[in-house]
C-alpha cells in the first residue's frame, strides 16, 4: 500500500516503511497515542489499567505459540500534518507464519503488496507494474514493523522496544489493552519515534497500530477488522498472480 510503496521509495528499502507496518505494521510471523496524565507514568498507569507489562507480554506469549496465520479486512490511515490531510484506504491481510504476507488493497486505489521471505513485491494494476525489492540487510527494520504483535514472542518485542502500558479501551465493542513501545535502535527511532498498540484482551492479537513519525506530527495507522487466526491459507495466495504483459522494475536506492 501507500504504506510500503512510501518505505519502498522514502528508504528504498533504509528510510522507512509504509503499508507493510502490517502491519502495521509489522515482525514477522513467528520470531520476530495516548498522553500521560500529570504525575508519574507509573501512578497514571497504575491508576488506569490492572495490568503490568509482564502480565500484557505472558499473555501475549500465549497467543503466539499456536499462531500459524491470520486473515483480516484491513484500514490503513495516513495523516500529514503539514497540510493536515488524512488518506484512507482499505483491503485484505492474509499472513502465515512462514513469513509469507499478502495484502490486497481494494480502495481507493487497488493495489497488491506480497512478501515472501527477503522478497516483497508491490503491484499497481493501473499501470500494471510490479517493483520488486529485497530486503537484505533492512530485514530488521522491516520486521520492526509489519504486523507487529502477530505471533511475536513478549521477549522479542522487549529486545526491540522499551513497553509501556498506557491504559485500557475499548475498541470496536472490545476491551483492549493499550501498549507504548520506544524503538531501543536509534536508526528506526528517528523514524519511528513511538509505536501505541491496541491488544484484544480476549485475543491478545492488535486490533490497531499506530506509527508515530519523528519530528513531524505525521502518522499511520493500522486497524484490523474481522480477523481469523490459523484458518488455512492456501500457498496460491502468495504466487506472484500478475497479468501477462506486467513490467518489473527493480527500484535502486
Amino acid at each position: 500500500m501507500r504504506h510500503t510503496a512510501w518505505f519502498c521509495s522514502r528508504t528504498r528499502l533504509g528510510r522507512g516503511l509504509s503499508f507493510l507496518a502490517l502491519a502495521g505494521l509489522c515482525y514477522l510471523c513467528g520470531e520476530t497515542a495516548m498522553p500521560f496524565a500529570e504525575g508519574s507514568a507509573a501512578e497514571w498507569q497504575e491508576a488506569q489499567t490492572k495490568w503490568t507489562i509482564e502480565g500484557v507480554l505472558g499473555m501475549m506469549d500465549k497467543a503466539a505459540q499456536d499462531f500459524h496465520t491470520l486473515t483480516a479486512d484491513l484500514e490503513h490511515v495516513k495523516y500529514t500534518a503539514v497540510v493536515k490531510d488524512t488518506s484512507t484506504e482499505t483491503g485484505h491481510i492474509f499472513v502465515r507464519r512462514d513469513e509469507k504476507m499478502r495484502i490486497d488493497v481494494t480502495k481507493p486505489d487497488p493495489r497488491t503488496i506480497l512478501r515472501t521471505g527477503d522478497n516483497l513485491f508491490v503491484f499497481n494494476p493501473k499501470i500494471n507494474r510490479v517493483e520488486e525489492y529485497n530486503l537484505g540487510k533492512n530485514r530488521q527494520m522491516v520486521d520492526q514493523y509489519v504486523l507487529l504483535g502477530f505471533g511475536t514472542k513478549g521477549e522479542n518485542i522487549q529486545k526491540g522496544y522499551l513497553v509501556s502500558v498506557v491504559g485500557e479501551e475499548d475498541l470496536d465493542n472490545k476491551k483492549t489493552i493499550v501498549l507504548e513501545l520506544t524503538p531501543k535502535s536509534e536508526e528506526i527511532r528517528n523514524q519511528i519515534s513511538k509505536i501505541q498498540m491496541w491488544v484484544d484482551e480476549a485475543s491478545w492479537l492488535p486490533l490497531q497500530q499506530k506509527f508515530l513519525e519523528a519530528g513531524s506530527g505525521d502518522y499511520f495507522l493500522f486497524h484490523y477488522t474481522n480477523e481469523m487466526k490459523n484458518l488455512k491459507v492456501s500457498d496460491s495466495q502468495f504466487k506472484q498472480d500478475w497479468p501477462k504483459g506486467v513490467t518489473r522494475v527493480k527500484p535502486r536506492g
